[in-house]
């Protein structure tokens, strides 16, 4: 193989593995989710939040995204001993993509999902941990990733 023809492959080799890193740099610095829940009596009830933070240049489609193609958002929360209200999805953002004709509701930004939290009046011990899972699936305006699953524990303490 001659010089040239080397430097050719060797120069699409590495302006290929540029694009890979760049396209996976966008998705490592991807969404963060963390959440709060407040202390609460036993036979009573605290409100909790999962909060979901979609850095700048990505969007996540949203619990409706209003298109049979886009994965939406699911938040699951569980408890031991415990239980929990429904999930309160907020609203989303219409937005306008190249690669659909019609809109598609995303979240952008900080986004946060409520939840009632009751622990029992017989409940035993100081501390109920819930568990939060949240699946969503992160775009550009040009390309959408594959679906990801994050979970996160939360502890309130139980007086």
């Amino acid at each position: 193989m001659g010089r040239r023809k080397f430097m050719k492959k060797l120069l699409f080799g590495l302006f290929t593995a540029f694009i890979f890193l760049a396209s996976a740099s966008v998705e490592t610095r991807a969404q963060t989710i963390n959440g709060s829940i407040g202390a609460v009596k036993r036979g009573g009830s605290t409100k909790g939040a999962i909060v979901m933070d979609v850095p700048g240049g990505l969007h996540v489609n949203s619990s409706r995204p209003n298109s049979q193609y886009a994965i939406p958002t699911v938040v699951r929360v569980s408890a031991v001993g415990a239980k929990i209200g429904a999930v309160s999805y907020p609203r989303g953002v219409n937005r306008k993509f190249g690669f659909s004709e019609d809109t598609i509701n995303v979240y952008e930004g900080r986004t946060s999902f409520g939840f009632n939290l009751t622990v029992p009046a017989n409940f035993k011990g100081n501390v109920v941990r819930v568990r939060a899972v949240v699946r969503y699936q992160a775009c550009t305006d040009e390309v959408c990733y594959p679906p990801k699953s994050k979970e996160i524990t939360l502890t309130a303490k139980v007086q």
